[in-house]
């Protein structure tokens, strides 16, 4: 199986990331292995400290397949949602993971974004 590889703009996670300092935003990642293509899925208010701690070994549930890549994240207003949603990705098959995110690519953030942009946000 061959990696899906959807970087995320450095300017948008930047971006999710001031506003998360200032609303206390929280984040729904995906992450994929450079070793087996495997992906794991999680939720945090620091994305940027939790991926570190990924790629760092400090999370025993991924420091048997270092490296990883952020393939997908989305952000949600509060810790609940974005719980709700890790649930509904870590019940995804593979396949349905890859069809999720070719589906959702970022920076479009996942399938709510467009009841935001008929909200006008």
């Amino acid at each position: 199986m061959s990696g899906v590889q959807f970087p995320p703009s450095p300017l948008q996670i930047d971006a999710d990331l001031k506003r998360s300092a200032f609303f206390m935003t929280f984040f729904v990642y995906i992450l994929q292995s450079q070793v087996n293509d495997s992906f794991y899925k999680g939720s945090t208010n620091d994305l940027v400290r939790r991926f570190a701690e990924h790629n760092d070994g400090k999370e025993m549930s991924t420091s048997r397949f270092l490296p990883w890549t952020l393939v997908w994240y989305a952000s949600k207003p509060n810790r609940s949602e974005a719980m709700i949603l890790e649930k509904k990705l870590k019940n995804l098959s593979v396949i349905r993971t890859i069809e999720f995110i070719k589906k959702y690519p970022v920076p479009i953030g996942g399938p709510d974004v467009a009841l935001v942009r008929q909200s006008g946000c």
